[in-house]
Formats: C-alpha cells, structure tokens, sequence
C-alpha cells in the first residue's frame, strides 16, 4: 500500500516531486562540508543550516525532503570519538530536523498534503568518501558490508522518518546485502542505483541485475537512479520498468557533470538547460517520483512544480 501522498499526486496524473541535491546545495551557500561526513557535518555544525535547506526545498514544491544522514555512518562517526548513544543521537537528530520542518511547513500552508521524510541511506562508498560510489567493486568482505548496513539500519528504521532512501548504490554485491537487509525493516524504502550509463552500474554490472533483486521485494515499493547524468535516465527508466513491473521508478539525477573525488569537485558542464521538459520525458517514460541530485537545487525543483500538465 503507497503512503497516501505518492498515492495522491499518481491519482492526479503527475509525478510524486523529491527534492533535489542536499550537500552541493550546502556547498553552494557557502557551508564547509568539506569532511568525511560530508552534509551529516552539519547535523553536528550547523542544525539550522540543514533546516534552511530543507525549507527551502519544501517551499518549492519538494514533497519529500532527504535526511542528511547519507555520509552519516555508525564507524565513520565512532572515528570521531563518538560513544553508540551520541551515535544513536545523530542519526535521531538527522529525522527530527527534517520532521520538524515538514511540521512548520504544514502549519504555514494549511491545507497542503502531509510532506513526507526519507531517511537517506548512502553506500559503503559514501563512507570512504574517496568517490568510490562512482566506482563500486569494494574491497569490503560481504560480512563487512553487511555490518556496515545492519548498524545504520538499526538506527534508522523506526526512527519517525516516513521511508527509507537506499540511495547511489554502485555496486551489485552491495545490491544484494541491502536488499537482504531491508527483508527486516518496517518502514517502506526505495532502492537507488548509481550508473555509468543506461544500463551498467559503476562496477560493471547491469542494471537490470540489481533491479531484478528487487522485484519481488516485501519492503521495497519503488526502485531508480540517482546521481547519474540526465542523458541516461529516459533509458534507464525502460531498463527498470521492464526488469520490476510490479514497482515504482524513481528517478532524480545529477546535473551532468563528473566528479573529481581528489579534488571534491564536480567538473564539465551542467546538461539542465531543459530540466522540466526532461523530466516531463521521464514522466512519460514510466518514473513516478522525480526530484535532483548533486548541484540541483530549489529552484530546479520550483520549475517541476510549476508545471501545469505532465502528460504530451
């Protein structure tokens, strides 16, 4: 059963609208995120900043707002000296900034639906944070892997946030593991796949492989790709309709432009001069939640919502 909003916005014959980019959005106003943690940095900075965004997105028509606890991860802050408790505490306070700003939302836009918060669940990759989510093929044993999802898992679900966003996955063992994890959850997620182009996943594997974990999925209502370049995702959208019928598409890619994991920077030339028409493609094509990556921001998501028809 689809929680009432997505519902609500397919029954209207549009796209159920995400928001876009967290951390480059951080980034581009002016906030060091430049650690390990990356945007989690600021659910222990900068709280308030993390709320400005996720206003911000809300205020533009996002319906559903990302958590910061992508880069978050139970080692990743242990290397910080964090105790479990306060461990635990991050990733509360990830859910409940996000919360609380859907709940000032609702209060100033009455009668607006319920906007809905997904926990964001990044890859192993993101936890190294030397851009191994644009490569896949981890060192990591699957024990390491799973523990590494398991610990994080047990944190999120749960925890209040509405769904849980598997999100950038690059690699199909890891596919496998998170999938094997979710089995367990309580709380609805979708499953995103970081790709090198249309149909093969950074490490070389095809899409469609990792999709067809999926298809059958107890918790698993809608499966995508994110953090890819604009041009694949019309393509990918077959790829994952074809390979899961049964579940939702997910679709909120970067800007187009490349990584440079050594220089934390992403380089060439944005491929967003028509992002509403592409989007309106990925409509057609079959996604039915549709929102930005990196260096999309409020305004891109803005434009998804203006728009007055979604169907040619």
């Amino acid at each position: 059963m689809l929680l009432e909003p997505i519902q609500a916005a397919l029954d209207a014959d549009r796209p159920f609208l995400l928001d876009g980019g967290l951390g480059s959005e951080l980034a581009a106003r002016g906030y060091d995120i430049a650690t390990p943690l990356w945007s989690a940095e600021m659910i222990l900075q900068r709280p308030d900043a993390l709320a400005e965004v996720h206003r911000d997105y809300l205020e533009a028509g996002a319906e559903c707002i990302t958590t910061a606890s992508y880069q978050a991860s139970v080692p990743g802050l242990a290397a910080r000296g964090m105790p479990p408790a306060r461990i635990a505490e991050v990733f509360a306070n990830s859910i409940k900034i996000a919360l609380a700003e859907c709940d000032a939302f609702a209060k100033r836009r009455p009668p607006a639906p319920r906007r809905l918060v997904a926990a964001s669940i990044g890859p192993y990759g993101a936890y190294l944070a030397d851009g191994s989510e644009y490569r896949g093929n981890y060192a990591a044993s699957d024990a390491e892997l799973e523990d590494f999802h398991a610990s994080r898992l047990e944190l999120l679900d749960g925890a209040g946030a509405d769904l849980l966003a598997c999100e950038t996955i690059p690699d199909l063992r890891e596919a496998r593991i998170v999938g094997r994890m979710l089995e367990s959850a309580g709380t609805p997620a979708w499953v995103s796949f970081c790709c090198r182009d249309a149909s093969t996943l950074h490490d070389g594997n095809a899409l469609r492989s990792a999709v067809e974990l999926f298809a059958d999925h107890p918790r698993v209502f809608a499966l995508g790709v994110n953090c890819g370049a604009p041009a694949h995702a019309e393509a990918a959208i077959g790829v994952i309709r074809a390979a899961a019928p049964g579940k939702l598409v997910a679709v909120y890619p970067n800007s187009g432009q490349q990584y440079d994991a050594e220089a934390r920077q992403w380089r060439g030339s944005a491929e967003m001069q028509h992002w509403s028409g592409l989007a309106q493609r990925w409509y057609a094509a079959g996604a039915a939640l549709i929102g930005g990556c990196c260096n999309l921001g409020p305004q891109h998501i803005r434009e998804l919502a203006a728009r007055t028809s979604w169907r040619y």
